[in-house]
């Protein structure tokens, strides 16, 4: 009846909630982030509801299970650890008879030795110190990377970074038009060695050096569990390679030897700080009371929109262009962890799961999508990100443009504009009242359309770090009002399955009649060009 519940608190508009006192209740403040979600339909009873429904479904019992390692990820037998990515040095974890936390420092200080050797020269090429990284990954092996380069580019202070992640080869052949290859070094982030997608980009790669540079495996790092296939593949010696365990997924990896190249670009001290932030929020979410949780917080919320509102998608919009990947790196966080339609015992979900997760850059986004956003017949809530300090010195008064744009926004969806307001705005502007009036109905907007805001103090290693693991947190907890696995992702894997089984048919390996036998449509036309 729970979620009966829920939809019962649906039907007053934000309008009639907001009152002077629904900020102080309606939002919550940790160190110097702020989450305000008063201009949103939830009412007090709704939350209510929702923290009963947490406790219905034991969440304290699953987080805690998680942190101390149990196999939550029971469809692949797994624990599910990328917190422990980030424990402090000296902080220790055993799970079983498995020691989590030495395999992490032991880690941790095999990249971090790596890192320095080439921001230092001591490792480098022939030619000399190595003057760009190329990341070869998909997926979690190339977003959260992605993410972290572009959001601290001002950090970036060693070799320049590169990633490659598409299989169609652009993005290789522009690392190779604009790299000096001499002194170029390419890292393969693969658990498995087995990603077709990165396999096959990094033997395009390392052909390409083999006829560039004497020894080309000098130029090759490896991210992997498969340190015998780097060695026959690729050359890659096992000083080389830097491995992790099963219990660290793809899209929550960045943490882990994945951050290596982020390592090379800004140096370990602003790793350890980025790290430092996301344990921050680690402890946060596994003290703070659900009224002061920002991630449990940020899932009920979540969770409203699409169950109790029926909102099919989630926009996030940062007022902050080095953000502007995070909605790319949500939709895999978000989608791939909680898109399922059964439970952890393998019944059907009661209810709708992940929405669509979407969005870019504000203020560019306000010329693009957010006419829908404010006049479609179908609102779509919007998740705000802004810092409160600008990105350098001198840029004060742009940050105040850019803040004033975002409360704006959320302001507008909220409350709209009447038609009557309209009319009068246009006739006090000098124009007829019948022209007024005709125009008026295009320049109503009906409001009511929720928006939460993220408001940080500033963007460092550090906050960033506390972003993306509030992100983490509030996917956990939304997964467990669903009762979804949020830690496996068969659908992907089917994906790989036959990608590989189509390959032979595209490569022509068998008979043109037995492709037009077997596949028609796209595949038969290819052949025919």
């Amino acid at each position: 009846m729970s979620w009966d519940k829920l939809k019962d608190e649906t039907g007053r508009t934000i309008a009639e909630l907001y009152d002077d006192a629904r900020f102080g209740e309606f939002s919550a403040t940790w160190e110097d982030v702020l989450y305000d979600y008063s201009r949103t339909q939830v009412t007090q009873a709704a939350r209510d509801t929702l923290f009963a429904m947490l406790e219905e479904r034991d969440f304290a019992g699953k987080r805690a299970a998680m942190y101390a390692g149990e196999k939550i990820n029971t469809t692949e037998g797994r624990r599910v650890l990328h917190t422990a990515l980030r424990l402090p040095e000296g902080e220790g974890l055993v799970a079983g008879d498995e020691d989590v936390g030495a395999q992490v420092h032991e880690s941790r200080a095999a990249c971090y030795a790596f890192a320095g050797a080439v921001r230092s020269g001591d490792y480098a090429a022939a030619a000399g110190p190595f003057t760009d990284v190329v990341n070869i990954g998909i997926g979690g092996s190339d977003l959260g990377p992605v993410l972290v380069a572009e959001a601290l580019a001002g950090e970036m202070d060693g070799p320049r970074l590169h990633f490659v992640s598409n299989v169609d080869g652009a993005a290789l052949a522009r690392v190779f038009e604009t790299c000096d290859l001499s002194r170029t070094l390419f890292i393969i982030a693969s658990k498995s060695f087995g990603t077709i997608e990165t396999m096959e980009t990094a033997k395009v790669a390392l052909a390409r050096m083999q006829g560039e540079v004497a020894d080309a495996s000098v130029h090759f790092a490896a991210l992997t569990t498969k340190p015998d296939a780097a060695a026959e593949q690729f050359g890659i010696p096992a000083e080389r390679c830097f491995g992790f365990a099963d219990w660290v997924g793809g899209r929550f990896s960045v943490w882990s030897p994945i951050g290596l190249p982020l390592m090379i670009g800004m140096g370990t001290e602003a790793f350890s700080e980025f790290l430092a932030g996301a344990h921050e929020i680690d402890t946060h979410f596994r003290e703070a009371p659900l009224a002061e949780n920002l991630p449990v917080l940020m899932a009920c919320v979540g969770v409203w929109h699409r169950n109790a509102c029926g909102f099919p998608t989630r926009c996030v919009v940062p007022y902050d262009q080095r953000l502007a990947t995070l909605p790319q790196y949500l939709q895999q966080l978000d989608m791939e962890s909680n898109g399922k339609r059964v439970t952890v015992e393998g019944a059907a979900v009661e209810v709708a799961t992940s929405p669509v997760v979407w969005g870019s850059a504000g203020t560019n986004a306000q010329h693009a999508y957010f006419q829908m956003l404010h006049q479609s017949e179908t609102p779509q809530p919007v998740e705000f990100l802004i810092a409160a300090r600008p990105v350098a010195e001198g840029m004060e008064h742009l940050q105040r443009i850019l803040i004033a744009n975002c409360f704006a926004q959320g302001e507008a969806l909220a409350f709209g504009r009447t038609r009557e307001t309209a009319e009068r705005q246009m006739v006090e502007g000098g124009m007829e009242a019948d022209e007024a009036a005709r125009l008026a109905p295009h320049r109503t907007f009906p409001g009511n359309r929720p928006s939460t805001l993220l408001l940080y103090r500033e963007l460092s290693p550090r906050m960033l770090g506390r972003i993306i693991a509030l992100a983490e947190a509030r996917c956990f907890t939304e997964g467990v009002f669903w009762g979804v696995n949020s830690f496996d992702q068969w659908g992907v894997e089917l994906g790989k399955v036959l990608a590989t089984d189509m390959l032979p048919h595209v490569e022509g390996r068998f008979s043109k009649e037995m492709v037009n036998e077997a596949l028609s449509g796209p595949l038969a036309h290819l052949h025919g060009l």
